[in-house]
């Protein structure tokens, strides 16, 4: 009989841009990561689908749909699952409404998180303080093609790793990091939500939108962006005592292979 896949138990969980329906899209990742993952509270930051790349093709494999199977067999099991649309998953806000419910998830505009040491955060998915966004679609739209090129050049690259026996590396996201734009961008986008987060009088911010996973302290106001599952394949989450975390699933999911291999060879060397 298979052993029972061991989980861990936060009391707040943060994922947002797994963008399903994008070929990119790391599914088989994200399923990995809700399998081993207990939560009381599920918070689905936006461009959980992507209804942009759904528009202009199907892409959805069986890993899109086990991802849609646990979250919501999380909703049936008594996990509080809120949904903040975003940009790429826009045609859901217009569902909007005080305590709309579908299929146990409820879906809100944003909402504010109070953390278990009563530190209060605005959690929502960004888009709205991004100026590319806000003011001029079609530019978006433009800057989300060449995104596109980006990310094919990385799946192009990680199969070639593969081959050669290497862990996944997001080459996308290095490029991004090289681009001294790209991180003014993210500069501004970051002050732009702390100093909405002040404005209200909370504590700190929650996001997502421009798959950079991030910790920060932006002028006293705690920034934390839990990521995307295309590039980094990052999660956000607040441990029973108020504390908070990104989880980079890569990484873990390399660590656990290393164990099993090194518990294998303890095995062999024993018998």
């Amino acid at each position: 009989m298979q052993a029972a896949e061991a989980r861990t138990r936060y009391r707040s969980v943060f994922l947002s841009d797994t963008h399903l329906g994008m070929r990119g899209c790391r599914a088989d990742y994200l399923a990995d990561f809700l399998r081993h993952t207990d939560c009381n509270r599920l918070y689905l930051v936006g461009d959980i689908v992507d209804g942009w790349r759904l528009r202009k093709s199907w892409y959805w494999d069986s890993d899109h749909d086990e991802v849609l199977r646990i979250l919501l067999k999380l909703a049936r099991s008594g996990t509080e699952v809120l949904y903040i649309p975003g940009n790429h998953d826009e045609m859901f806000r217009n569902w909007l409404g005080q305590g709309l419910e579908v299929a146990g998830v409820r879906l809100l505009r944003e909402a504010v998180h109070e953390a278990a040491d009563g530190r209060r955060f605005l959690v929502i998915h960004g888009d709205e303080f991004d100026g590319v966004i806000r003011y001029a679609k079609l530019i978006a739209h433009l800057g989300d093609w060449a995104y596109d090129m980006a990310l094919t050049l990385n799946r192009w690259f990680n199969a070639a790793r593969r081959k050669l026996g290497y862990p996944y590396w997001s080459l996308s996201q290095w490029l991004k990091r090289q681009v001294k734009e790209a991180v003014k961008a993210i500069d501004r986008f970051e002050l732009a939500l702390a100093n909405e987060a002040g404005r209200r009088g909370l504590d700190g911010v929650i996001c997502g939108h421009i798959h950079h996973a991030e910790m920060r302290e932006v002028h006293g106001i705690t920034y934390m962006n839990d990521g995307d599952w295309v590039e980094s394949c990052t999660a956000l989450v607040e441990h029973a005592d108020g504390r908070f975390e990104l989880i980079d699933w890569v990484r873990e999911m390399r660590l656990r292979a290393e164990r099993q291999a090194g518990g294998e060879r303890l095995a062999i060397a024993r018998a």
